[in-house]
C-alpha cells in the first residue's frame, strides 16, 4: 500500500500553486486550504478540493493547527505539505500530523524543534564542530544582561529573534545608545510572529556574503547536499536575488562548506529538505547563520541547476523510498539566478502596498521561469507576506542567466501595486552585481541614490502616451463637447494629467492622417496607433515602433513602462485641488494593517520624530512617528484595531 495518496497543502499563493504542480504530476489528488481573504485565489482553483478554514488574519485560519487538520479529516487527505512559512518549522503542528494519522512532508518535530531555536541550534552546532560566529546565546533575556553581553561582544551587532526567520525581529545595532529601543521591537515583533520574544545577540560580521546549502535526507540513513545558493542581495534582511552556484566559490570551499552543513544535519538525524545557512567573510572563513527545517522560498535555483525536482524528492522521502542520487552522483549545470517580485514601494522605505492587481502579464521566455499564485484583478491584502511571486532563469554561464533574468524582470507586465520592479532590474544590471562583486550591504552602499529608489516620475514620452490614450478614449465615447475644445487643425486639445499630487498640462493635435502631436515643456511628439487590443498596442512614437501595455479604466491609466508601472489620472475636467498642507499635527495609516502598540495618550507632550504607535502589515512592524512638536488631542484608535490605508490615528496640536 502506498504511504498517501491525497495531499493537504497547508499555504496559499505561489507555494501552494508550485507544490500542486509536482504533486498533481505525481499523480496525487490535492487539497487547498483558504482564509476569507483568499476566496477565489488561484490555489484554489487549482486544487482538486478545497476548504476554508477561518478569516483573513493568518492566527485564525494558515495558523490555526486545528482547522488545518480538520479540513485534512473532512478531505480524507493523509499527507499534509506545509510549504515554506506559516506552519512548516512547527513541531507541534508536526506532532499533531503524526497523531492523526497523517504524514507529515517535513524533518522529524525534534529536528525541527531544536533547528527552529536560534539560541538551542547554535549551542548544538558548536558541540558539531561546525564554525560559528561570536555572540550570546545564553537564557538569561533580561535587559541587563542583554546590555552586558552586548557590550563584550562589541559593536556594530545583530539583534537575532530566537525563533526568527525572514527578517523579522533582527535588527542591526552600531551604537550602544541604540540597543534600548532595538530590543524593544525585535521582542515585539518576535513575540507578534512567532509566539516567542527570546533573542540571541552576534558579532555583525562587515557586508559578508550569505551563502546557503541545500541538504537531503532519507529514512535510511542517507545525507547528501546539493550545492549552494549565495542570497547575499537583500534589503532589511530580506533576500530578493538568490543565484546558484555562488559566483566567488571554489571547489575546496565548496566541500568544506558540504561537510558542515552535513554535520549540522548529522548532529540531529535530519530527514527531508532544509538549508543550512552560513555567512561567508571576506578572508573566506564561514560561519553557521541558522537551518531551515523546510524547503525555501529560493530552491528553483538549486533545481534549474541539478535538474532535480525538489518537491518531487520530499514527497518520495515521505513515503519512504531512498533519495535517488548518491553525493557522488551530484552535478551542477550552468547557473541559474532568481529575484523576488515584492508588492512594496521602495520610493517609501519599502512601505508594503495593498490594492488591486489591475494587470498581470508574466513573460514566457526561453530558459526562464515564473513561480506565482496571481490572477489579474485579484486583491493584494494586507494580512500577508507582500512577496508576489518568483522570476527565475537558466543559463549555460552566470551572464547569460543575468540576461535572460533582467529581460524577464522588464518585460513584466504589473500593474495596480507598487513593487520592486525598478530596483530589480537596476541590481540586475549594476555593473558590480555583473561582476559578482557584492555582500549583504550592496543595496545600501550602491544604490541609495539609485532611480529605481526614488519616486518614478512619467517621462514626456509616457505622459503623450496617456494623453493619447485618454484622447482616443473620449473619441470611442462619441463625445459631442469635449470641454468647449475642438479638434481642428488650429485647435488643440489641452488635457491636465495627474500622478499623486502632481500634474501636467499637455496640448493634443490630431491630424487628418491619424497622427496625434503632443506638445509639452516645449517638446513636440508624433504618435501614431498601430495594432490596438484594450490592454496594449504597437504604435510608432517619433518614427520608431514600440510595443506597449495598459489597463485604462474611466479616468484612471496603469500604464507599463518597462519596469514598472505608473498609474495616471485625467484629471481635465476635475477641480484643481487645494495644495495639501504639511504638518497640520494628523497622523494616517500608511497602508492598512493592525495597530499593535499605542504608546501615547490624549495630552501626551511629544517631539518630532518621536515613536507614537506601531502598525503592523504584511509580516513586518512599521513605527509611526509625530511629524511635529506639540500635544496629543485626539487618539483615534486602539491597540489590536484594524486600520484602513489613510485613516486618521491621532492627531497633535501644535506647541504645549
Amino acid at each position: 500500500m502506498p504511504a498517501f495518496h491525497k495531499l493537504l497543502i497547508a499555504n496559499r499563493g505561489e507555494i501552494a500553486c508550485r507544490i500542486q504542480r509536482t504533486a498533481q504530476a505525481l499523480g496525487y489528488r490535492t487539497v487547498a486550504v483558504f482564509s476569507e481573504a483568499d476566496a477565489d485565489a488561484l490555489h484554489v482553483r487549482l486544487a482538486d478540493e478545497a476548504v476554508l478554514i477561518g478569516p483573513a488574519s493568518v492566527q485564525q485560519s494558515y495558523l490555526a493547527p486545528a482547522a488545518i487538520l480538520e479540513a485534512a479529516r473532512r478531505t480524507g487527505a493523509d499527507a499534509i505539505h506545509p510549504g515554506y512559512g506559516f506552519l512548516a518549522e512547527h513541531a507541534g503542528f508536526a506532532r499533531a500530523c503524526a497523531a492523526a494519522g497523517i504524514v507529515f512532508i517535513g524533518p522529524s518535530p525534534e529536528a525541527i524543534e531544536l533547528m527552529g531555536s536560534k539560541r538551542r541550534s547554535k549551542i548544538a552546532m558548536l558541540a558539531a564542530g561546525v564554525p560559528c560566529i561570536a555572540g550570546y546565546e545564553g537564557d538569561a533575556q533580561d535587559d541587563d544582561s542583554l546590555h552586558r553581553e552586548a557590550a563584550r561582544i562589541g559593536y556594530p551587532l545583530m539583534i537575532k529573534a530566537s525563533a526568527g526567520g525572514g527578517g523579522r525581529g533582527m535588527r542591526l545595532v552600531r551604537r550602544a545608545e541604540d540597543l534600548a529601543e532595538q530590543l524593544r521591537t525585535a521582542r515585539s515583533e518576535a513575540l507578534h510572529g512567532f509566539g516567542d520574544d527570546e533573542l540571541i545577540l552576534e558579532q555583525a560580521l562587515p557586508d559578508p556574503r550569505h551563502v546557503e546549502v541545500q541538504i537531503f535526507g532519507d529514512h535510511h540513513g542517507h545525507l547528501i547536499h546539493l550545492g549552494e545558493r549565495d542570497c547575499s542581495i537583500q534589503r532589511r534582511h530580506q533576500k530578493i536575488i538568490e543565484e546558484a552556484p555562488c559566483p566567488v566559490m571554489t571547489a575546496e570551499r565548496r566541500q568544506a562548506m558540504g561537510e558542515a552543513a552535513l554535520k549540522a544535519g548529522r548532529a540531529v538525524d535530519y530527514v527531508g529538505a532544509g538549508t543550512v545557512e552560513f555567512l561567508l567573510a571576506a578572508d573566506g572563513r564561514f560561519y553557521f547563520l541558522e537551518m531551515n527545517t523546510r524547503l525555501q522560498v529560493e530552491h528553483p535555483v538549486t533545481e534549474l541547476v541539478t535538474g532535480q525536482d525538489l518537491v518531487a524528492w520530499q514527497l518520495d522521502v515521505a513515503a519512504g523510498r531512498p533519495l535517488p542520487l548518491r553525493q557522488d552522483q551530484v552535478h551542477l549545470d550552468g547557473h541559474a539566478m532568481e529575484v523576488r517580485l515584492y508588492a512594496e514601494d521602495p520610493a517609501a522605505d519599502f512601505l508594503p502596498q495593498a490594492g488591486r492587481l489591475i494587470g498581470w502579464e508574466p513573460p514566457a521566455r526561453e530558459g526562464v521561469r515564473i513561480d506565482h499564485g496571481l490572477r489579474e484583478g485579484q486583491a493584494i491584502t494586507p494580512f500577508y507576506d507582500p512577496m508576489l511571486g518568483k522570476l527565475i532563469a537558466h543559463g549555460a554561464t552566470r551572464e547569460q542567466a543575468r540576461r535572460r533574468l533582467l529581460r524577464a524582470v522588464e518585460d513584466c507586465v504589473l500593474l495596480g501595486v507598487q513593487s520592486n520592479q525598478r530596483l530589480l532590474a537596476g541590481l540586475l544590471a549594476h555593473p558590480r552585481f555583473i561582476d559578482g562583486d557584492f555582500g549583504t550591504g550592496f543595496i545600501e552602499q550602491h544604490l541609495s541614490e539609485h532611480a529605481a529608489l526614488q519616486a518614478q516620475v512619467p517621462t514626456t514620452e509616457q505622459l503623450a502616451i496617456a494623453t493619447a490614450l485618454f484622447y482616443q478614449r473620449d473619441r470611442a465615447r462619441h463625445a459631442t463637447d469635449l470641454g468647449g475644445w475642438r479638434n481642428n487643425a488650429s485647435t488643440p486639445l489641452r488635457y491636465r494629467i495627474g500622478q499623486d499630487e502632481r500634474d501636467w498640462t499637455l496640448d493634443l493635435l490630431a491630424e487628418p492622417d491619424g497622427t496625434l502631436k503632443v506638445h509639452h515643456a516645449g517638446r513636440s511628439i508624433e504618435l501614431k496607433w498601430l495594432d490596438v487590443d484594450p490592454s496594449g498596442a504597437a504604435l510608432m512614437l517619433d518614427g520608431v515602433r514600440q510595443q506597449h501595455r495598459w489597463r485604462l479604466k474611466g479616468s484612471d491609466l496603469w500604464l507599463f513602462t518597462r519596469p514598472g508601472g505608473l498609474h495616471l489620472q485625467d484629471r481635465t475636467r476635475a477641480a484643481v485641488a487645494p495644495a495639501a498642507s504639511t504638518g497640520d499635527g494628523l497622523l494616517q495609516a500608511p497602508m492598512d494593517g493592525a495597530i499593535v502598540e499605542v504608546l501615547v495618550s490624549e495630552g501626551t507632550v511629544v517631539r518630532q520624530g518621536q515613536l507614537l504607535m506601531v502598525l503592523e502589515a504584511m509580516k513586518m512592524e512599521h513605527p509611526l512617528k509625530a511629524g511635529l512638536d506639540g500635544v496629543v488631542r485626539q487618539v483615534q484608535v486602539k491597540r489590536g484595531e484594524q486600520v484602513r490605508h489613510q485613516q486618521v490615528l491621532l492627531r497633535v496640536e501644535a506647541g504645549h
